[in-house]
């Protein structure tokens, strides 16, 4: 197995996490897309509060331990009862090695009976990173089988030349973008066009952070077709959330 110092070195977490779900969905198929996995505390604690206890020290711990949580906690959910992925944020500083630092995971898919192309791995785009350190965890797991994202595009340090220097397969809006777009022509312009650049280049558009029915309209009608928020379905502790949105309001004729 590849190892590396990096991943040898480091500490331990003194402290459980636990994984909430929250659902990514497909407005044309009607049906989640995938699960994003959401770091919590040990009773519960917000992700702000989980990442404020990881330094230097235990970065590389955390990532492994997040992965891992996250795999046996969607599959004893029911992940493996339907189609839909597991979408897994990881810190790309605490890969020292792709090929070293996946094995884990690896195993654990294996151990679960999770199949790796069912597996979505998100980076933010406000850690800021080498983009040849990315570009080699992107290839290394695009040849693995895995899909990868980046989270809260358009809110961080690279901007377009992120999509010029990174092929990942999905970018997610970030919410800043998305909040108050019904009321908002110069936040429709932006998305409209970024929309259309994103289709040209083969990737696939999330918007997140949807909070209002007609956030979620305007966005239907410019195109976007996976979508996030606490308007589709709020985050849930160790379990798939229902979505219920109705035929009418994902914009489709509802049924005879």
């Amino acid at each position: 197995m590849p190892s590396c110092d990096g991943c040898r070195n480091g500490t331990g977490l003194d402290f459980d996490l636990k994984i909430a779900f929250q659902p990514i969905f497909d407005c044309e198929a009607d049906a989640p897309f995938a699960y994003e996995a959401l770091v919590r505390g040990p009773h519960g604690e917000s992700a702000r509060w989980v990442l404020d206890q990881i330094h230097d020290g235990n970065r590389y711990a955390f990532d492994q331990e997040c992965r891992v949580a996250a795999i046996r906690a969607a599959v004893a959910a029911g992940l493996l009862d339907g189609p839909a992925k597991l979408s897994i944020n990881f810190m790309p500083n605490a890969v020292y090695s792709p090929q070293a630092c996946i094995q884990l995971t690896l195993k654990t898919a294996s151990e679960t009976g999770l199949p790796t192309d069912r597996l979505i791995f998100e980076f933010t785009e406000n850690e800021q990173v080498d983009t040849a350190h990315a570009r080699d965890i992107i290839d290394a797991y695009a040849a693995l089988g895995f899909a990868t994202a980046v989270d809260d595009f358009g809110a961080g340090y690279s901007g377009l030349g992120l999509l010029a220097n990174l092929k990942t397969d999905i970018i997610k809006l970030d919410m800043e973008l998305i909040r108050g777009i019904d009321v908002s022509e110069p936040r429709r312009q932006i998305v409209r066009a970024t929309v259309s650049l994103l289709r040209e280049m083969g990737r696939v558009v999330v918007a997140e952070g949807i909070e209002t029915a007609s956030e979620l309209e305007v966005l239907r009608d410019l195109g976007v077709r996976y979508v996030q928020g606490f308007h589709i379905a709020k985050p849930m502790l160790g379990a798939f959330p229902p979505v219920d949105l109705g035929r009418d309001r994902l914009g489709r004729a509802a049924a005879a």
